[in-house]
């Protein structure tokens, strides 16, 4: 065994174990998978880069529930990881931020969404939004039995998981899982962290074309960009990004918030001068914390009392 494939595992060993921490429980989102179809020798996949753990091929959908530690104030935050809709950057967009969360008496659920592909899903452009959908239901229902109060239900996203909050935020009227009990799927809040906001210009072409297709309609362009699906409901928004953001373009973001302004929605955003993208929690290229930011604007909205 070489020294490099030693300290690759040695590595996958740490995320790993950092991911399963003694606070954290999985939690599968469906008894009978929607919309899937068997293809053989397709299996969920993770590796390691630059230190992150990154998960492909996800065919099991779960939650990984993070309990809130030394106090609880019954706000719960579902989280999910961006990656082009072609994997999950879960570490340090997953599994690093639920556990600041948790150090603030903030229960969290990283959720590992399906990510579209023909080979085992039908009508793949909906699987994404429908475990959105299926993971705040699960939360409310559940919200008893996880000592969270059901009108404190958030939803964050990081790039292209950015986009699938923002769909949750804008579509809940669309429910595309089982509901007979009619449980809302409208988050109280939403946490945009450099996201994709659109499909049209200005958006991250991978994004669009992994949930989409190449040869999508215009139809299906305007359904999934979010700026244009904001209505006097979408829930109060937080918002992140760098300006010299050269993956997803700062214009996301920005035309978001003119939609939400012009919809007289509450919002706030940070535009950082640097920064670029997928930094996580991390910008280290400047001395503010945007996690700062975002605890002060949660004690504002009434999040952080217990």
């Amino acid at each position: 065994m070489t020294f490099k494939v030693i300290v690759h595992l040695i590595s996958m060993a740490l995320l790993v174990k950092a991911g399963y921490s003694q606070s954290s429980t999985d939690i599968p989102l469906y008894q009978n998978i929607p919309g899937q179809k068997n293809a053989p020798g397709y299996i969920e996949k993770t590796s390691v880069q630059n230190s992150r753990l990154w998960v492909t091929e996800v065919t099991v959908p779960t939650l990984r529930y993070y309990a809130p530690r030394g106090r609880n104030t019954g706000t719960a935050v579902i989280i999910c990881p961006g990656g082009g809709y072609a994997g999950l950057a879960i570490s340090h967009e997953g599994y690093d931020v639920a556990e600041k969360f948790a150090s603030l008496g903030i229960s969290s659920f990283v959720l590992k969404y399906r990510l579209p592909d023909d080979r085992i899903m039908e009508d793949k452009k909906i699987r994404p939004l429908q475990d959105a959908q299926q993971a705040i239901k699960i939360v409310r229902e559940n919200a008893a039995k996880y000592h969270i109060n059901p009108n404190k239900i958030g939803i964050m996203g990081f790039s292209a998981g950015g986009h699938l909050a923002a769909t949750v935020s804008t579509h809940f009227n669309d429910v595309i899982i089982e509901n007979p009990g009619n449980t809302s799927v409208r988050p109280d809040f939403s946490i945009l962290i450099y996201p994709v906001i659109t499909f049209g210009k200005y958006t991250h072409k991978g994004s669009r074309d992994n949930l989409l297709g190449s040869d999508t309609t215009q139809k299906w362009i305007d359904y999934f960009s979010n700026e244009k699906q904001v209505s006097p409901h979408t829930p109060a928004t937080f918002m992140v990004h760098a300006n010299d953001d050269n993956t997803v373009p700062v214009m996301n973001t920005l035309n978001y918030i003119r939609a939400l302004n012009l919809a007289g929605l509450k919002n706030e955003a940070h535009i950082y001068p640097t920064g670029g993208h997928g930094f996580g929690l991390n910008n280290n290229t400047i001395k503010d914390k945007w996690f700062d930011r975002l605890t002060n604007w949660m004690d504002s909205e009434g999040l952080l009392k217990e």
